[in-house]
């Protein structure tokens, strides 16, 4: 049988460091229509887990974002656009440039489709449990913070305090409030898990590059 929804044709409309905007022409049960499309690298983030001294505390993290114009509570988080990078040393490096911490036990929350109407990305959300602050030689080979990221702090929140944050409004977040709830909802999945996740940013830039290759300067 032929499949409903096939794609007929595909244009690159805008193309810039983090995203592109491509246009299908695609088969319908009504018929062709064009859909515009964000292509995004996709992301991973990390729910951040310590003992703390009245129970469990999460590592949250503020940043300024540009397209909501205010501050944000966050997981610490970044995008898929190291060339030959899997989304858990994503997670593990990220980890480390944005709370200064490594993690010994890791488990799989989630992925989540943050705008599945008109992007591409996802975000995979993995448990960092047994974590450590890094050493002061492993700091010192972390790229240097930039742009809204020289202004990000960091907090330990008591895991009950971070879940109600998410029910008063105060974490708007789409990704932290996913991974908050796989949190207090008890998840552990295995980090092998396949990832479901298309990239026509990934599938048309990494062809050809060596593995780390930061594929935001790539066109």
């Amino acid at each position: 049988m032929t499949e409903l929804y096939r794609t007929l044709s595909s244009e690159v409309l805008v193309d810039t460091a983090v995203i592109a905007v491509r246009r299908d022409r695609i088969t319908t049960a009504t018929g062709e229509v064009d859909r515009e499309v964000i292509e995004h690298f996709g992301a991973a983030a990390v729910v951040a887990v310590r003992q703390g001294d009245t129970g469990p505390e999460v590592m949250l993290v503020r940043q300024y974002r540009r397209p909501v114009g205010r501050y944000l509570w966050e997981l610490p988080a970044g995008l898929l656009d190291m060339a030959g990078e899997d989304a858990l040393a994503t997670a593990q490096r990220e980890l480390a440039e944005e709370a200064g911490l490594a993690a010994d036990t890791w488990s799989l929350l989630g992925d989540v489709s943050t705008s599945p109407g008109i992007s591409e990305e996802m975000c995979r959300i993995f448990l960092a449990e047994d974590v450590r602050n890094i050493t002061a030689d492993d700091a010192a080979e972390l790229e240097q913070a930039s742009g809204e990221e020289a202004d990000m702090t960091s907090l330990w929140l008591p895991v009950d305090e971070a879940v109600q944050w998410v029910q008063t409004g105060k974490i708007e977040n789409a990704i932290a409030v996913a991974g908050l709830l796989h949190l207090h909802a008890g998840t552990r999945r295995d980090v092998s898990e396949t990832y479901h996740h298309h990239s026509g940013l990934i599938e048309r830039r990494s062809p050809g590059q060596p593995a780390g290759t930061d594929l935001k300067h790539v066109r």
